[in-house]
Order: structure tokens, then C-alpha cells, then sequence
């Protein structure tokens, strides 16, 4: 009798919402609404499109090359077998720690400020206390992480609607008027940042392998996961922006969300959604962490890590202590707001590399050519309008972006020199 998969449709659906759902609304919901202002919600509705377009191309991949290695293995199986696809997965594999990473920072700033303690010394110490609880977790096994995502994020939504619901009978209808919205074009400056807060999706395509009928699930699930949170994110921007003026998002930006809830919940309502970023946040650690334990142990079967990443450990692989290793070396020496807007802009990038070579696999994949070329370009624009973001902030940061790329080539050199392996695709069709 064969094994029984860990994930159907529902599994994959909240693992999806778990890790899309996480520091993004919490923090990139103030800072992308003092960009576009009360038309923040087209901005995650543009977001939203962009995030389904780019699900559909990866469903579809993810249907005929169903690997555990996600968009590692679609990059080898578009772009064969070589240094480009293998610096690629460098370059995806170390802009997903940083995401990570990230969050991880965010879950920190959010439990010191409800423990009362100094953020500047105590952001570290929650944050990786977080980390390594994850990491048992996944080291238990993906039966567990589907059932512990699922609480998680049960929990999680029930927060977040009882907010909408009550938030809801607070709102002031002239914060939300057109008369004082901000220039149109400030809504696609600011779709990039509410993209990223949809970034989470490919988790998704990770669970191929530990699906039932990945064929006809993988698509159901993406388009589910997606659809749901931009529905909840637009309701959750409606609720903040009818209750803040822009002027107070601005000064809460990091905070905002509970900042909304305290004219209906007072400092009780601040408190609770304090509480449910501590629960999203710590959801999306726990569901990118099992995405990047199944991209690192496909790059070392495909000869692109060290051996290490693929021994078995427990339910798990040793690649996963070594990546949270990493995170923590991140956490502790690194400022991650500069460095995270590098991260994005490279897994932009990625997720277009990986859409252009779609193109090549359209026959086996059976996707429809116009929806991947419109993913393709949603997603250039999305650079173009996260790289104009961004360079307000970071002058040289296309320096750092090339050389972000020129470091993946090489570690990827660097490796094959060590390893002496040849890359192979694991699924042959």
C-alpha cells in the first residue's frame, strides 16, 4: 500500500496563505500606502494579477516536473543543465534567505515590543529563538508542517477577520474619498512592494512531490491561495486607511494594522493584532523554511550545494540546520532593510528567467503562451517599478544587484571546481 500524501488541496492552500501571508501586510501595508495613499487596495489588487499570472506558470511547471525543488528544477529543466540555470539557483536560493530572514527580524520587533523589552537588544534574541523553533518543526516532517500550518493559520485568519469585521462599523467614509487620494501614478510605483507581499505563492509548487494529483491540484491550489489574500488584503487596506488618516499610517508605518485596531479595540485592539503579526510572521517562517529545506536538497542532488544539504536527518536533511545557521549569522550582523530590497528585486528576476524558459517547455507543460507572456511582462514591470523604488532609498543599488549575480556565478564555479558533479534533471519526460 503506498504512503498516503501530506498535502491535498487544502493543505497546500493554507501553506500557500501562511507563508504569503506574513511580515508583508504587517509592514509593507504602511510603507506602500505612503506611497499610493487611500488607492493602496488597487495597488494589491495590481499585485494580486501579477501574483496569479505568475502562479499559473508555475502550477503549470510545477504539474509536469513535480520536484521538491520547486523553481530549482524548472530552471534546469528550461535552461538545461548548466552554470546558467546553476548560478540562478545560487542567486534564487540565497535572495529566499534573506526574505526569511526578514521576516524573521519582524517577528523579533513585534515580540519585544509585547514582552515590554528593548527592541534594539531583544529583536535578535526572539528572532532566532523562532528560527530554531521551526526548525525542530520541520525536522519532524511535512505531515507535521501541514498540520501545524493549518492551526497556524486558522488562527491566524480568525485575527484578521474578527478585525475587518468590527474595524468595519469604525470607518470614516471622507479618509477613504477620491478628492484626497494622491496621484494615480503612485499606485504602480507602489505595486512592487504589494507583489512582494504576494511573493510567498511558490511555496506552493514545493509540494509537488507530497501531493495528491499534483496535476490537477497544484493549479486549484495557487489560484485558491491567491484569490483568498487579496481578498483579504484589500479588506484588511479598506479597514486601516477608513480608520488612520494618511498622516498617522505614516508615523505607525511599521505598525500600522494594530495601530488601525485601536479605535475599535483601544489598546486591547493594538494588542491582539501585535499578536496576530507574531502569528503570521512566525506561519511564514514556518512555511518557507520548508520550501527552501526542499530547493537546497534538489540544488545538492543536482550537484549545485555541497553533499551535506541532501543527508537525511531525522524527518529532514542537514541542509536545513545549515540554512538556519545562515539566517541566523543574517539576523545577528546584518541591517536586513537594504539588503531585503535587494532580495526581492533578485527573486523578480528569477521569477522572469524562469517564465521566459516556460517558453521553451510550453508544449510539455500544455500552459496557455498568451498567460505566461503576460506574466512575463507584469513581472518586468514589476522590476522596473521596484528598481525606481528602491534607488530613492538605495542610490547604488543596481551595483548591488550585479553584484548579487556576479557573486551567485561565483559560488556556482566555485562549487562545481569542489564537487566535481555533473547536474542532472530529476524528472525526465
Amino acid at each position: 500500500m503506498s504512503k498516503p500524501k501530506a498535502f491535498g488541496l487544502w493543505s497546500a492552500v493554507l501553506l500557500g496563505i501562511g507563508s504569503m501571508v506574513g511580515a508583508g501586510i504587517f509592514v509593507l501595508l504602511g510603507e506602500a500606502g505612503a506611497i499610493a495613499g487611500n488607492l493602496v487596495w488597487i495597488s494589491f489588487i495590481f499585485g494580486g494579477i501579477i501574483a496569479l499570472l505568475s502562479g499559473y506558470s508555475l502550477a503549470k511547471l510545477a504539474s509536469v516536473y513535480p520536484s521538491r525543488g520547486g523553481i530549482v528544477e524548472y530552471l534546469v529543466q528550461c535552461y538545461g543543465e548548466g552554470i546558467f540555470s546553476g548560478s540562478l539557483s545560487i542567486l534564487f536560493y540565497l535572495s529566499a534567505m534573506v526574505a526569511i530572514a526578514m521576516v524573521a527580524k519582524t517577528f523579533g520587533t513585534y515580540a519585544s515590543m509585547m514582552m515590554g523589552s528593548e527592541v534594539s537588544v531583544w529583536s535578535n534574541v526572539y528572532a532566532i529563538g523562532i528560527l530554531l523553533l521551526f526548525m525542530f518543526i520541520n525536522l519532524a516532517g511535512s505531515s507535521l508542517i501541514a498540520r501545524s500550518e493549518n492551526i497556524i493559520v486558522l488562527i491566524k485568519f480568525s485575527i484578521l477577520l474578527l478585525f475587518i469585521v468590527v474595524v468595519f462599523f469604525y470607518i470614516q467614509p471622507e479618509l477613504l474619498s477620491f478628492t484626497d487620494s494622491p496621484p494615480v501614478m503612485n499606485v504602480f510605483s507602489s505595486i512592487a512592494l504589494t507583489f512582494f507581499a504576494f511573493e510567498g505563492f511558490r511555496v506552493i509548487t514545493n509540494t509537488a512531490e507530497d501531493m495528491e494529483n499534483p496535476q490537477t491540484t497544484m493549479l486549484k491550489a495557487m489560484m485558491i491561495a491567491i484569490g483568498l489574500v487579496m481578498l483579504l488584503y484589500v479588506a484588511v487596506t479598506f479597514a486601516v486607511f477608513g480608520n488612520l488618516s494618511l498622516s498617522e499610517i505614516v508615523q505607525a508605518q511599521d505598525y500600522a494594522l494594530a495601530e488601525a485596531a485601536k479605535p475599535a479595540f483601544g489598546d486591547l485592539g493594538f494588542t491582539i493584532m501585535a499578536i496576530a503579526a507574531l502569528i503570521s510572521t512566525a506561519s511564514s517562517i514556518n512555511a518557507n523554511l520548508y520550501a527552501v529545506t526542499n530547493v537546497t536538497y534538489q540544488m545538492a542532488k543536482n550537484g549545485e550545494l555541497p553533499e551535506i544539504y541532501r543527508r537525511n536527518v531525522w524527518h529532514s536533511s542537514e541542509g536545513l540546520i545549515v540554512s538556519t545557521v545562515i539566517l541566523i549569522v543574517f539576523v545577528l550582523f546584518f541591517k536586513l532593510n537594504e539588503i531585503a530590497a535587494i532580495g526581492s528585486i533578485s527573486i523578480l528576476f528569477v521569477h522572469a528567467l524562469v517564465h521566459i524558459g516556460h517558453l521553451f517547455k510550453i508544449k510539455e507543460s500544455g500552459a496557455s503562451k498568451s498567460l505566461v507572456l503576460l506574466a512575463i511582462g507584469s513581472i518586468i514591470l514589476a522590476i522596473i517599478l521596484a528598481l525606481n523604488y528602491t534607488h530613492q532609498h538605495i542610490p547604488n543599488v543596481g551595483y548591488f544587484i550585479v553584484g548579487e549575480f556576479v557573486l551567485a556565478f561565483v559560488i556556482e564555479i566555485t562549487l562545481r571546481l569542489m564537487n566535481k558533479r555533473i547536474i542532472t534533471k530529476q524528472i525526465c519526460i
